[in-house]
């Protein structure tokens, strides 16, 4: 049975795990987005997203502080720190979560290993574009057609006095109606 066994270990020891962890993350911060074993990649986004997480907190500057080093005793680089604090937290400020996406590759010819790319979600050139677009208000559509009955109604009270408005018709113009 699996109880209480939720974290993948990968097959290593804590102190290896916990190094190897703090190394991928560092070169994903470094490089925006980097190709390791679909299990490693996973792993990886449990442990990174939360650390993202912390650079968002705009509170007082002991707080801010308090962040810079929790993050620092995950990752143990200094670099890696600075890029998190510096340019990657204000591109995520208004994202509630889900800062990396994981994209499956197929498997590695040597070991037959499934190889993933684990990437971060604001910093990808392609998909940016669609999601500066998502990003304003969908509009709201209502599928019943009350609303439609409700705006032509108003534009024919609109039109009916307007056409009242007009000048009267002159005694030639009825002559030629009631001719034709």
């Amino acid at each position: 049975m699996r109880h209480g066994n939720k974290k993948n270990n990968l097959s290593r020891t804590a102190s290896h795990r916990r190094a190897l962890l703090a190394n991928l993350g560092s070169q994903l911060i470094e490089y925006k987005k980097i190709t390791t074993t679909l299990a490693k990649a996973k792993a990886l986004r449990t442990y990174i997203e939360p650390l993202i997480t912390k650079t968002k907190n705009n509170g007082s500057k002991e707080a801010i502080m308090h962040n810079h080093r929790v993050v620092f005793s995950y990752l143990n680089d200094k670099a890696a720190v600075k890029e998190l604090f510096t340019v990657i937290a204000p591109k995520v400020v208004s994202r509630p979560g889900g800062y990396t996406r994981i994209i499956k590759l197929g498997t590695r010819t040597g070991d037959n290993a499934e190889l993933a790319l684990i990437e971060l979600v604001d910093f990808n050139e392609i998909y940016g574009k669609s999601v500066a677009k998502a990003a304003e208000p969908a509009k709201k559509t209502r599928r019943s057609g009350a609303g439609k009955k409700k705006a032509a109604a108003t534009e024919a009270a609109a039109e009916a006095p307007a056409a009242e408005e007009t000048a009267p018709e002159t005694p030639s113009e009825t002559e030629n109606k009631t001719e034709a």
